[in-house]
């Protein structure tokens, strides 16, 4: 994309961060319990049972890396976190928080030799705000990104957009309609995918699988 418009997105969440702290409206989201939901879909996509068995599991665009705070939360201890931000604050923010763990601070769309694979990688809120972009625009960083994810994971990956099904929409959000996305998945990418739209929320989550 021109001029890298995409980190606008960046932006306006760190202006979040500035403005909250380290907290659900740190990253945008405005509801706590919408958030938890959001997390429990996102780990859904995950086919073995993570109390069992190990998996990798790569946060993209990680934010404050509360998602990790959830899965110590439930006692999901088999799911290996690691967390990915195009943000240094944030990236810097969730290292300190949890030493332990692996975060990268890079734009995939550059560095794509930069990243290795993992069994699973989700995209929590990467794409329910274009702010400024067009929907074109946004649309096209969207194929652009997606494609390189999922070149990254071994076995899926999952993501929210913010649904067309809604009684109204807002301009700075990126309601993408099912079949614009069924068209570009199994053109580019696969036909196995799932729409999760049954959590309550005016936005639905996308599990592509190889």
């Amino acid at each position: 994309m021109d001029e890298k418009k995409y980190l606008k997105i960046v932006s306006h969440y760190e202006s979040c961060l500035e403005r909250y702290g380290d907290t659900h409206l740190g990253v945008d989201w405005p509801s706590q319990d919408d958030v938890s939901k959001r997390y429990r879909v996102m780990l859904e996509v995950i086919k073995q049972d993570p109390k069992d068995d190990k998996v990798s599991l790569l946060d993209f665009g990680c934010g404050a890396a509360h998602l990790n705070e959830h899965i110590i939360r439930h006692s999901l201890g088999n799911i290996e976190y690691a967390g990915l931000d195009l943000s240094e604050k944030f990236v810097s923010l969730s290292q300190n928080k949890f030493p332990a763990n692996k975060f990268f601070c890079l734009d995939l769309l550059e560095q794509n030799d930069s990243l290795p694979t993992f069994d699973y990688i989700v995209l929590n809120g990467v794409f329910t705000e274009k702010r400024e972009l067009s929907f074109d625009e946004m649309l096209s960083y969207f194929k652009q990104l997606l494609t390189q994810v999922f070149a990254h994971a071994e076995i899926g990956i999952a993501f929210n957009v913010m649904a067309k099904h809604v009684d109204w929409e807002r301009d700075d959000l990126f309601h993408l309609p099912f079949d614009t996305l069924a068209q570009f998945l199994k053109n580019h990418l696969t036909r196995n995918f799932v729409f999760r739209s049954d959590y309550g929320l005016y936005e639905y989550t996308t599990y592509v699988y190889h």
